[in-house]
């Protein structure tokens, strides 16, 4: 007989017995128990409890929450053809991510306005195999726009303090940054800063050589930006988060800024984590992303500030194009554009490195699932807990396999890790208690949700 809250109730729709499960407080045998679409009970692994149907894990499986990706851009509408709503969060089912948040560019018309966001919703509802929630644009001239979207549910905002790449995503001067600021922290939101100082970057030259491009992007650019942002969040009191950290070298930036009590957070990528510049072949631009993959010390230094917390979690900032932009006929990095398409991969490259340097997937689940899901409020997502989304991941960590870029799920097959060995399979993913890996695998209709911050 199961009771729950003291009420007598019907069976469970699903449990899981997992010999590991990965959750708040550690990893261990458990069976998970799911009633309308929220994990019901946590309870041991041989607990009897009744339901319409009973998944037993394998001894080499792991049962993990759902990965929480808040970097993604999607693209749609008006460059759907650079990625979709439907190739995008198939991709990201495929690797075990259950939620994402979708950037305000590099679509047409960015989500800068509550009109812009509504014709963004429009072309994602009905198209997503995971749930999907929205950033807002914070650019110059928008402020007045900010409120109104946050009532919208957007989860934040994102600005750029250079160049964006796209003509109408302009970036906030350091006056334009202060004035978002404020209003971000009137309606209590966050905003997101892509921080690299345009003044320290060089020129795009035309050129195969990846160390040409890779000094036109110097550590120092990204460390002044830091700068800049910290003491604008200490002057404004604004909610402020660093994504797409490449450089170890803002160490010192960050952590003082913790500790003297600026609300501040940032993202790494798995990119930046696992690749390093002296292994990128001149001409491979499928590598490029700004700020740039720099080498091997840097990127072990990235993993002590993600051991120390410094760094407070990872995402994908899968940001895709078309194979013509990305220059793979000519190799010009100057020309090509920058961005690493990884949302489907993004658990396995991190899980590759990670255990290599004796992180466990209670790390890796709390970088990847639950700290994003908490700074961000993105709702019952993250954890494998009572009250929470059924959102999971069976994971196997110790197979192998080898990336064909042919055969992931995002829209084009271009891929800096096309032909590399990675650990950890994702062998089925869960939304809300429903297998959606075969909706995936078999073009079923998805059945994720739009969602929203203050849901529920």
């Amino acid at each position: 007989m199961a009771f729950d809250t003291g009420l007598l109730l019907m069976p469970y729709d699903v449990v899981f017995h997992a010999p590991r499960a990965v959750l708040p407080d550690g990893e261990r045998a458990a069976a998970v128990a799911v009633r309308g679409g929220q994990i019901a009970a946590v309870e041991p692994v041989d607990a009897d409890l009744d339901a319409d149907r009973q998944v037993r894990l394998g001894d080499d499986e792991v049962l993990m929450p759902g990965l929480v990706d808040t970097h993604v851009h999607v693209n749609e509408p008006g460059r759907t053809e650079w990625e979709g709503f439907r190739s995008a969060t198939r991709a990201a089912a495929a690797g075990g991510v259950t939620t994402l948040v979708d950037m305000p560019l590099n679509s047409i018309p960015p989500a800068c306005d509550s009109d812009a966001l509504q014709i963004k919703r429009s072309a994602a509802e009905g198209q997503c195999f995971v749930d999907v929630g929205f950033w807002g644009g914070a650019i110059p001239g928008n402020e007045s726009a900010l409120a109104g979207l946050a009532a919208d549910g957007v989860f934040g905002f994102k600005g750029f303090l250079l160049d964006s790449g796209v003509a109408e995503f302009p970036p906030l001067g350091l006056g334009d940054l202060e004035c978002a600021m404020r209003e971000v922290a009137a309606v209590g939101s966050v905003l997101l800063i892509h921080a690299e100082d345009a003044a320290l970057i060089s020129p795009a030259s035309g050129g195969r050589a990846y160390a040409d491009f890779l000094a036109s992007r110097p550590d120092e650019a990204e460390v002044r930006a830091i700068e800049h942002v910290v003491e604008a969040a200490a002057r404004t009191g604004a909610r402020t988060h660093i994504v797409h950290v490449s450089s170890a070298q803002t160490l010192e930036t960050i952590k003082r800024a913790k500790e003297s009590g600026v609300d501040l957070s940032a993202e790494t990528c798995p990119h930046y984590l696992s690749l390093s510049a002296e292994a990128v072949p001149d001409g491979a631009t499928e590598y490029k992303c700004c700020p740039p993959v720099r080498d091997s010390d840097n990127a072990e230094r990235l993993w002590e500030l993600l051991r120390s917390g410094v760094l407070d979690f990872v995402v994908s900032d899968h940001s895709p194009s078309t194979p013509d932009l990305k220059c793979l006929d000519t190799g010009d990095f100057g020309a090509a554009w920058g961005g690493i398409a990884s949302v489907q991969l993004g658990l396995s490259i991190t899980w590759t490195q990670a255990r290599r340097r004796g992180h466990t997937r209670v790390d890796v689940a709390r970088w990847m699932a639950e700290r994003p899901a908490s700074r961000f409020g993105v709702p019952r997502k993250g954890r494998i807990e009572p009250g929470f989304d059924a959102d999971l991941c069976v994971f196997a960590p110790d197979a192998e396999f080898v990336v064909d870029a042919g055969r992931l799920h995002h829209r084009h097959p271009v891929t800096p890790y096309d032909g590399a060995t990675l650990a950890g399979v994702v062998r089925g993913t869960w939304l809300r208690g429903e297998h959606i890996t075969p909706h995936v695998n078999e073009d079923r209709d998805p059945s994720g949700r739009l969602i929203a911050r203050g849901d529920g």
